[in-house]
């Protein structure tokens, strides 16, 4: 049975190409959603650029044929843009109210229309329940939506024989275990004896090569001081530091060592294998609660504050002394130098990125546009380090399920230019860990 899916002001501003997403179903968009979005059209934002998108898809198909009577669409669907003119509920009094006039449209279509069902798309919590109360049915818009209890974790676990645990210690060693046509590429396996559960060897299963590999060599021994201290971390390094890997997801909560152990691998590959000739570093700027308004300066002055916990991660690793810091060393000779660069997301639209080792921090603040606009800068010879907390979203407009950093993981697992690990254990401290799992 067709529906008539009516839209919000929100989907459309969240997802401009969400009219194409319904299928052979009806799209219908209330005259009132055009006058709202008419409202960010000169916007610079994220949001205004959306809005003016919507203008020129809708534009596009008035050439097709009048939207008042429907379009017709790819999949098989027709497009309307509808207005009403029917008296509102006593609930939905106040027709100043634009969520009301939108609703009035859906509950016009809902009557006039009953062998199309009508279904209302809105990403607005609380406008779902009113609609409920009114008779509609009332969906959020999820087509970038992954439940984080489903996400891809990038690692497994197999029981196999005692041997095969052995091999994997052996110089140039590959095994192939059962079931390993469902490993993704760069999946990680953590190889059990059967026999002896506690006798184990890590591994990375190679499609290319159809067989699970060894990590990398001289992991143990760690990248600028920093040596993993778990399976998990182990996992992430190998991931960050081979060149063959050009993107990589990295997912955890606070104090899992995401950062550190990306920015150590960075600086491990400008500075002493020269792979790449800069360690390009950046964040999304979003304030962890109320903002402290304007910052005076340079860009770089205003970036300061913004970057101070990448700053703070690479002083880190420089390991330098109280009196070195008196002495006014610190993380701004390594940008003086030209192997660190800290960029705004801001101005990244348009550049071509190449030779460089990318780190976009805190990436689950980032819409799927936006991180789908920072992955195409990527030139020739760049690797890219996307690395995040779902649970810890500053982003009014995303939430754990629909973020940038959680859709790059779904959609690239099965891809062999890309790996991903989700970290569970912290060892920041066992304050930091205790607070992460509690509160």
């Amino acid at each position: 049975m067709r529906k008539n899916f009516i839209l919000d002001t929100n989907v459309l501003l969240h997802d401009p190409r969400s009219i194409y997403n319904f299928k052979e179903h009806n799209v219908i968009i209330p005259i009132y959603v055009i006058e709202e979005i008419d409202q960010f059209k000169r916007d610079l934002s994220e949001l205004g650029r959306n809005a003016r998108l919507v203008a020129r898809y809708l534009d596009s198909f008035r050439e097709e044929g009048s939207l008042k009577d429907g379009v017709r669409l790819p999949h098989g669907g027709v497009l309307r843009v509808c207005f009403t003119e029917r008296d509102l509920p006593l609930s939905m009094a106040d027709s100043n109210l634009m969520d009301n006039r939108i609703l009035s449209v859906a509950i016009d279509l809902m009557e006039r229309e009953p062998q199309s069902p009508a279904v209302f798309i809105t990403k607005d919590t609380n406008l779902r329940i009113r609609a409920d109360a009114l008779g509609l049915i009332a969906e959020d818009y999820d087509a970038e939506r992954v439940e984080i209890t489903e996400l891809y974790t990038g690692y497994t676990e197999r029981l196999v024989p005692r041997e095969m645990v052995d091999q994997m210690y052996r110089p140039g060693a590959e095994v192939e275990i059962s079931g390993q046509e469902l490993l993704s590429p760069h999946q990680f396996v953590l190889l059990k004896d059967e026999t002896n559960p506690s006798h184990t060897a890590m591994g990375r299963f190679n499609a290319s090569r159809g067989r699970v590999v060894p990590l990398l060599r001289g992991l143990k021994e760690g990248v600028w001081g920093i040596r993993p201290r778990n399976m998990e971390q182990s996992f992430a390094l190998d991931l960050v530091m081979n060149d063959e890997i050009k993107l990589v997801t990295i997912v955890g909560k606070a104090g899992t060592g995401k950062t550190l152990l990306a920015i150590a691998a960075g600086l491990h590959k400008v500075t002493e294998e020269s792979v790449y000739q800069k360690l390009l570093v950046s964040r999304p700027v979003f304030p962890l609660g109320r903002d402290i308004g304007y910052l005076p300066g340079t860009l770089e002055e205003k970036m300061n504050p913004w970057m101070q916990p990448i700053f703070d991660n690479v002083e880190f690793l420089m390991n330098l002394s109280r009196a070195d810091k008196k002495a006014g060393r610190g993380y701004h000779e390594l940008i003086d130098l030209g192997l660190m660069e800290i960029e705004a997301l801001t101005y990244i639209r348009g550049r071509s990125i190449p030779n460089q080792y990318i780190i976009i921090d805190e990436a689950q603040n980032l819409t799927p546009h936006e991180v789908k606009t920072i992955i195409t800068r990527v030139g020739d010879n760049t690797k890219i380090i996307l690395t995040g907390d779902p649970f810890q979203i500053d982003n009014p407009y995303v939430d754990a399920t629909s973020n940038g950093l959680v859709h790059v993981v779904n959609r690239f697992k099965n891809e062999k230019i890309a790996g991903h690990i989700t970290m569970a254990k912290g060892e920041r401290s066992a304050l930091a860990e205790l607070a992460a799992n509690l509160l």
